[in-house]
Parts: C-alpha cells; sequence; structure tokens
C-alpha cells in the first residue's frame, strides 16, 4: 500500500444508534500487555498512552473497552482516561459488562442483573465519564438474557448509559434482547479462520441495520495470546499481490464481509497501529475474497 499515512476514515462510517464511526476501530484489551492478569510483559505506561493519542490523531473515533481488561500493572480504563480525557466530541467509547475480576485477577461468576449497576458505575469512575455511549453485554450461550439486558435498560432510562449491544451472543439471544430494548450492535467472535459459530448472527445484523462488532478478526484462534504467525499460504499469496501484512489482508477480508461490520483490532504497538488502521483503505478483489473464503472453509474450527 501507498507510504502516504492513511487514516480510519479510508474504512467508511457506520452508526451506533445516532453516534457516526470509523468502521476501523480499536480494542484496548492489549494495552496492559497481556490479557492474563499475571503473564506477559507488562505493557510500558507511556508507549501505551502514545498509542491511544495516535489512534484518535489517525481518526479513529471508536475505541472498544472494559473494566476487567487489567493486568497487575495496567488497567485499559485507566490508560485510556490519562491519554485522551477530555474527550474528543466524536470519540465513542464502548465498554463491556457481565464478566468480572477480583483485584488479584481471578475471575468472577458472570454478574447477576442485579449487579450490573456497580459494573457500570466502575466503568464511568474509570473512564471518568458520567455517562458511557455504548455498553454490550457480555454472556455465555446459556445464559437467558433478557433479565440481565432489561437491568442495562433502566440504566439507559436513567441516563447512565446512551445505547446498548450484545456480545457472544447466538441469534436466539440477539432475539431476546432485542425484544427488550434496542440493540445497535452485536459483539461476537468473527474472523476468516473462526466464523461459522456467526454466521447466522452476521447476516441476521446485516438484515437487521445492527452493527456487526467481530472480536479477534487478526488473532482467529489465538485469541488472547494473539495472532503468532500466518501460516496460511492463501492470505500470504493475497498480501504479497496488494503489497502489505497478512494482519492487514484478514481485517480488509472481515470489513467485505458487509458495510455493517466494523472492526477493533487491538495493538500496544504503534507501528501495528498504523498498519491496522490502514487496513481500511485496503479493497480485496472477488478473486482474492474467493481465494479467503476457500481458505477459511478448509481450516477446521477445533473450539
Amino acid at each position: 500500500m501507498a507510504s502516504r499515512t492513511i487514516t480510519a476514515a479510508a474504512s467508511g462510517s457506520r452508526q451506533l444508534g445516532d453516534l457516526t464511526v470509523h468502521r476501523i476501530g480499536f480494542g484496548a484489551m492489549r494495552l496492559t500487555g497481556s490479557a492474563a492478569f499475571d503473564l506477559g510483559v507488562p505493557s510500558d505506561r507511556e508507549r501505551s498512552l502514545a498509542v491511544l493519542r495516535r489512534a484518535v490523531e489517525l481518526g479513529v473515533n471508536h475505541i472498544d473497552t472494559a473494566a476487567f481488561y487489567f493486568s497487575s500493572l495496567r488497567s485499559a480504563n485507566e490508560l485510556i482516561g490519562r491519554a485522551l480525557a477530555p474527550y474528543p466530541d466524536d470519540l465513542v467509547i464502548a465498554t463491556k459488562v457481565g464478566p468480572g475480576r477480583d483485584p488479584s485477577g481471578q475471575w468472577l461468576p458472570l454478574a447477576r442483573p442485579d449487579q450490573l449497576r456497580g459494573q457500570v458505575e466502575e466503568n464511568l469512575r474509570q473512564l471518568g465519564r458520567d455517562h458511557l455511549d455504548l455498553v454490550n453485554l457480555r454472556v455465555l450461550p446459556s445464559v437467558e438474557v433478557a433479565e440481565h439486558f432489561g437491568a442495562l435498560a433502566e440504566l439507559q432510562a436513567a441516563g447512565l448509559i446512551r445505547h446498548l449491544g450484545v456480545s457472544n451472543v447466538t441469534s436466539a439471544q440477539l432475539a431476546d434482547a432485542r425484544a427488550v430494548a434496542p440493540v445497535v450492535c452485536v459483539q461476537n467472535l468473527f474472523g476468516l479462520d473462526d466464523r461459522s459459530r456467526s454466521a447466522d448472527v452476521l447476516r441476521e445484523c446485516g438484515e437487521l441495520g445492527i452493527a456487526f462488532v467481530p472480536f479477534y478478526s487478526i488473532a482467529g484462534k489465538g485469541r488472547e495470546s494473539g495472532a503468532g504467525a500466518d501460516t496460511s499460504e492463501q492470505v500470504a499469496s493475497v498480501a504479497r499481490a496488494h503489497g502489505v501484512s497478512a494482519a492487514q489482508v484478514r481485517l480488509a477480508w472481515t470489513l467485505q464481509q458487509g458495510p455493517h461490520v466494523l472492526a477493533i483490532p487491538g495493538t500496544g504497538d504503534p507501528d501495528h497501529l498504523v498498519e491496522n488502521v490502514a487496513a481500511g483503505a485496503l479493497r480485496l478483489t472477488e478473486q482474492d475474497m474467493a481465494l479467503l473464503n476457500a481458505a477459511g472453509s478448509a481450516s477446521p474450527d477445533k473450539s
């Protein structure tokens, strides 16, 4: 791709309720250095702050975070507040509730409906906000979402939340949530190598006008550990043809799943950030997409 600096505007825009965001956003999880509490190398604080500021300079106006994104030395929400407050008027900060961790990093049981207000308030405190732009309810496939989503709808009515979304849901759970309150986005696991479980939800979101915001679209089955070396010859072939990285190909493939699809790649590396944002300008050909789709179909889902 060209050496000129490409901004997030090249990816196009999408509505999250009444908020407009560029289709390339930023995921804050990797700012802490490790998705695990006590594993990996703690991130360099100044570097993480610089990445956040650079993201905004590059036109990123959609940041995904959560109060449970913290390691032994770093908190994503604290870094966001330190780097970006006072926040730009057009910046949308999305967070998640449902999961939680105690101060030692141990995972807690998913929050009950009556515990969600405390999680919302914790995000408000950490981010220094008086309301949250978007809160995603993250659940397990076995959870009945109506009561939980109803608790968030009450907080929305009270002015603590502007818009609501859901995360890690099935089609049935999405329908149950929509019966309670409007859903502006769905945040599910989806990528070139891991798309079967959310294919129906992706399609339904397009039909319903709901934004679909996949996570791990680069990492795929690497998930919290990251992408690692890309072993797909098809991805490598497309990357060589366009003069881009494998990660950029995966992001471009994700965005070309439909105009309702957003991307929230995360990184603590300023060079990777520039590459991720630039992927929003990459347009894959029909031949590229056919090759990649065939490669993804050939990858068994072992999870």
